[in-house]
C-alpha cells in the first residue's frame, strides 16, 4: 500500500470519528481516533526508519 493511500484512509477514519463524536456515539468515536492516532504514528515512525532519521531521544 502507498503511503498516499495510508494517509488518505488514516483521514477517512478520523473524519469518520469526528463525525461520530458530533452524532453522539462517544464510544465508537473514541476507538475511531484511536486507530487513527495509532496509525498516524506507525506510518510516520516507519518513514523516519526508512530515511535514517532514527535517533535515541
Amino acid at each position: 500500500m502507498n503511503d498516499f493511500y495510508k494517509d488518505i484512509l488514516t483521514g477517512a477514519v478520523f473524519i469518520t470519528g469526528l463525525l461520530g463524536f458530533i452524532s453522539g456515539e462517544f464510544i465508537i468515536s473514541s476507538t475511531l481516533f484511536a486507530s487513527a492516532a495509532i496509525a498516524s504514528n506507525v506510518n510516520i515512525n516507519r518513514k523516519r526508519v526508512k530515511s535514517g532519521q532514527l535517533s535515541c531521544e
